[in-house]
């Protein structure tokens, strides 16, 4: 371990909370639906994903801190904050943060959506005609699906699930003397559409209106003879984490199986339900699902604005779109028969979305039907439900290749489809393998082994993103195309210590968590810091998704003091407070977000007196469970041509980002990016776009020249 840098941090250094870190990004991506400048119908995407966010961080962060505080563990973390004042902090921010959503909601968003042409409706607001509609859309397709449950001696409460939609109904028998207080629900299959579009004619456009404001109209039919006082939707989120030790399992893939079942069941940790319901009620919901208070968020609209997302694939305007986008595709990969022979002559290294991912479908696909393929190895986290990259698994396997795909089974919120996945691999003669015990296999990595003239070459494909080809349109990611002998060597050993025994893997190139990662990173960063002090330059530039590791931070405070230039691209959490007077005051950190989720993890060290600046990309985010508890591989970019695209066309145009990118200030706040009056903001994403769409118009004229000059010679 690097202990130098450590000893020289501050007598108290300054870290922020994770939990109200990731809060901070959360009310950023709030921003971004609240933004003008970006389409209307990706503003609302962009509300949907506030939800998505929240729903995951109170199954897992708050959930975990809920049971700190109930085993009555006390203990702060780093930054000095117990787990109950984390509950109080969170608690307090989040409150904010749902009340501003709704407000975006309310305010912004419909609003905005009228002036289109796109009109959400309440009961108050529907025509005679939009009514009619409704109820026999009701009676014909979705009160056949629903169950109502009455609460009585002979029926207890039901088990609610986890993040499933109810609704809650205080019923009253008009026959008795006194008024009831009688207690039923109304499940609401998740198979049913959360929004309904209500057709229009030829002089009115079709409207919407939420699945739960259409139950609640039509509720009396469920309740025969019964008078309905109150009708509220609510929602119940439960702690979601596996609670699995790996080491007493005989069979990992049914074990999670049996979870996943009883995740269904787990501890409710947030209860979100529409303003207005009466206290008695309320209280009596809290005891059935054992929760308190604090825990309840009164909502002002629709519960869960999540399912928004299905409104933007309803509806049909490009207008209120991000425009359409064409990666570019390198001639060389296209055209070849095989990937394989392009890769022979040169490294090839994609930037997605802007570069096409066809390719590294293609360097699977290929294999699959390539008869000079060997075998084929793949590690995979996610995948999306029709998946080329599986199928081709499947075709190669049918073909006679050995095809070993290591599936995490672990991977969070995608263990039923990985399950899945490695079933149906299995079923076709893949040889699959769970992971490795007590760690998460998160790297990025494919090994195709091909014989060439009697001699056995390997072709790898390194990553930052998940082989899935949805995401892949979506994220920003780097992928490395090579057959250079010392790269493939180390990604075979991966291979092997993944699936068999290593107690110390030695690797030449790749820097590979839970053996190498953390040390070297920590090195560098030191090596900068003596650089800086002797007076040759230093700088460290890094792009990821989260910095939560003491340590590394330490030593970039160190490196900071050291006179070290730092600039830290972190998408979401940040432990590090930047801008500190004697700790931080060379460290920058700046966030980006917009069209596409930053994903793409790139380290930059200057390196003075080496040949050239050390340049790292991979899958690794600087925290600790990504140094300690999963296995990661960094790739390092030698080529010079290439690690010059990653600096210069990569890097560079990050650190002019004036249009997305926010500064984090030392209060833990985040402020736009200063631009002067006379300079145009500047979008590196929209830079990306035009560099990518130039490239593609360059391309097309080289060929038509090329096509020209051929049609000269003939004549």
């Amino acid at each position: 371990m690097v202990k130098s840098a450590t000893k020289r941090a501050p007598r108290k250094a300054a870290y922020f909370n994770r939990e109200l870190s990731w809060l901070a990004f959360n009310r950023r991506v709030l921003e971004q639906a609240e933004d003008k400048r970006f389409p209307l119908l990706e503003r609302l995407r962009f509300l949907s994903f506030v939800s998505s966010n929240l729903d995951e961080f109170f199954e897992i962060r708050v959930a975990g801190l809920i049971q700190q505080v109930e085993a009555g563990h006390t203990k702060p973390g780093m930054d000095g904050i117990g787990p109950k004042e984390q509950l109080r902090r969170i608690h307090s921010v989040t409150t904010s943060l749902v009340q501003d959503k709704y407000r975006c909601w309310h305010e912004k968003i419909v609003p905005s959506l009228a002036k289109e042409g796109i009109v959400f409706k309440t009961r108050a607001e529907l025509t005679r005609r939009e009514l009619a509609w409704l109820r026999r859309h009701f009676e014909e397709q979705i009160q056949p699906v629903l169950t109502p449950l009455a609460v009585d001696p002979a029926h207890p409460y039901p088990q609610f699930g986890n993040k499933a939609l109810y609704i809650l109904l205080w019923l009253d028998d008009p026959d008795t003397p006194t008024v009831d207080r009688m207690l039923a629900f109304i499940p609401v299959p998740r198979i049913l559409s959360r929004v309904v579009c209500i057709p229009g004619n030829q002089r009115v456009a079709d409207s919407y209106i939420f699945l739960s404001d259409v139950l609640k109209i039509f509720a009396p039919k469920l309740f025969p003879g019964y008078k309905i006082h109150s009708v509220h939707a609510f929602r119940v989120t439960r702690n979601s984490d596996l609670y699995i030790d790996e080491e007493e399992v005989e069979n990992l893939l049914q074990t999670i199986e049996e979870e996943l079942y009883n995740m269904r069941k787990g501890a409710a940790v947030r209860l979100e339900i529409e303003d207005g319901i009466a206290e008695e009620l309320l209280d009596e919901l809290l005891r059935a699902i054992h929760m308190a208070k604090q825990h309840v968020f009164r909502i002002n609209g629709p519960i869960n604005l999540m399912r928004l997302t299905s409104v933007y694939d309803m509806i049909d305007r490009p207008d209120l779109k991000f425009p359409p986008f064409h990666p570019f595709f390198p001639e060389e990969l296209r055209t070849t028969r095989y990937v394989y022979d392009a890769i022979r002559e040169s490294d090839f290294l994609l930037h997605h979305p802007y570069d096409a991912y066809e390719p590294v479908v293609d360097f699977v696909r290929h294999a699959a039907v390539d008869p000079k393929v060997l075998a084929i190895k793949i590690t995979l986290y996610r995948t999306s439900s029709d998946s080329p990259i599986v199928q081709a698994l499947v075709d190669a396997a049918r073909n006679n290749k050995q095809v070993t795909v290591l599936i995490e089974l672990k991977a969070r919120f995608d263990e039923a489809a990985n399950i899945n996945w490695a079933r149906q691999l299995e079923d076709n003669g893949v040889h699959v393998v769970y992971g490795f015990v007590g760690l998460k296999t998160h790297c990025k990595c494919c090994l195709v082994v091909r014989r060439e003239e009697g001699v056995l070459r390997r072709y790898a494909h390194l990553g930052t993103g998940n082989y899935h080809t949805r995401t892949a349109r979506q994220y920003t990611d780097l992928s490395l195309l090579t057959c250079r002998e010392d790269i493939t060597q180390d990604v075979s050993e991966v291979f092997n210590t993944l699936t068999g025994f290593a107690k110390s893997p030695r690797f030449q190139k790749l820097l590979v968590a839970p053996y190498t990662l953390h040390n070297r990173m920590n090195e560098m960063i030191s090596r900068e810091a003596r650089n800086a002090r002797k007076g040759k330059r230093a700088r460290i530039l890094v792009k990821c998704n989260s910095l939560i590791d003491k340590e590394t931070i330490d030593n970039l405070y160190a490196a900071s003091r050291a006179g070290v230039q730092i600039d830290l691209y972190i998408r979401g959490i940040c432990g590090l407070v930047p801008g500190v007077k004697g700790m931080s005051e060379n460290i920058r950190v700046r966030s980006i977000l917009g069209r596409y989720l930053e994903h793409s993890r790139i380290y930059y060290f200057e390196n003075s007196g080496g040949d050239h600046p050390l340049v790292w990309v991979g899958s690794a985010d600087w925290m600790a469970r990504n140094f300690y508890r999963r296995i990661e591989v960094i790739f390092p970019i030698e080529n010079e041509t290439l690690r010059d695209r990653v600096i210069d066309d990569i890097l560079a145009p990050y650190q002019r980002d004036t249009a997305a990118a926010k500064q984090l200030r030392p209060n833990g706040s985040y402020r736009p990016v200063s631009v002067s009056r006379e300079d145009e903001p500047f979008s590196v994403q929209e830079y990306f776009l035009a560099t990518a769409d130039e490239r593609i118009r360059r391309a097309i004229e080289e060929k038509l020249d090329a096509a020209e000059s051929d049609t000269g010679s003939g004549g």
